[in-house]
């Protein structure tokens, strides 16, 4: 689990490694550090998840850490689409039930709603979230450079709100289905729920896993490009405590 790169962009402190396995090992045991930690001074520990196959190394090793009593953790939603049939594969909610909460018994896990209206669920997932502070953001990067669903468009650094409703660029459906996770454009949702980037950055630390080559030109922005909503990732590198972990498919030829 030896990075091959590591580096500092203002506060960002990034790590780069030869494969998906080494990468989620390690953003794994940085997460799991800090989750011990936090149950050493606190009751629980508060968790913001994203929901995407990017993750699932990470989730994989997360998931097998034996020393995390899993029944003091509380989850949360990253982001959740609007207007799917109940009953389809596609929710983000199934993610987080397949790769984390049917591997470990969590005291909780706050699960957006994308069936409901949408404005009662942001009242109601905005009051969760203002309970009790956050204490680690577990997150990707897009290939248009969102964190969740902030999207280029929609993105805001000073957003007022702790969760708002989306409209999905094209950029962003178009990597559901590169992802695999739908077959065609046509079948990904407009719209979507997001926590916005003010609630990401309230995080005490962030963990951003990135791997493979699709997502090449977004971490090129988000380590040289000025900070702005034209690349939102790149707003990581104002937190001072967030570590971006990629594979090398990811990273390049050491940019």
């Amino acid at each position: 689990m030896k990075a091959i790169f590591e580096g500092r962009t203002d506060q960002l402190e990034y790590k780069v490694f030869n494969n998906r396995e080494g990468m989620g090992a390690y953003s794994a045991s940085v997460a799991a550090k800090k989750i011990l930690d936090v149950l050493k001074e606190k009751e629980e520990v508060r968790i913001i998840f994203a929901s995407a196959p990017s993750q699932n190394e990470f989730m994989k090793h997360l998931t097998a850490v034996e020393e995390i009593d899993w029944s003091r953790v509380v989850g949360f939603h990253m982001d959740e689409y609007i207007g799917l049939p109940e009953d389809s594969d596609q929710w983000f909610k199934n993610y987080i039930e397949s790769h984390l909460f049917a591997k470990v018994s969590m005291k909780m896990f706050h699960f957006i709603d994308g069936t409901k209206d949408p404005e009662a669920m942001i009242e109601e997932y905005g009051l969760l979230l203002a309970e009790n502070p956050i204490d680690l953001v577990c997150l990707g990067v897009g290939e248009n450079g969102h964190i969740a669903f902030n999207d280029p468009p929609v993105a805001d650094f000073d957003d007022p709100f702790p969760i708002k409703k989306v409209e999905l660029d094209q950029f962003s459906r178009q990597q559901q289905v590169n992802d695999g996770c739908f077959e065609t454009l046509e079948k990904v949702p407009t719209h979507a729920l997001t926590l916005t980037i003010p609630t990401l950055l309230r995080g005490d630390m962030m963990v951003c896993t990135v791997p493979g080559a699709t997502k090449r030109s977004a971490i090129k922005k988000v380590l040289n490009d000025p900070i702005s909503t034209d690349c939102p990732a790149t707003i990581l590198r104002t937190h001072g405590n967030a570590y971006l972990v990629m594979d090398k498919g990811a990273y390049g030829d050491f940019q």
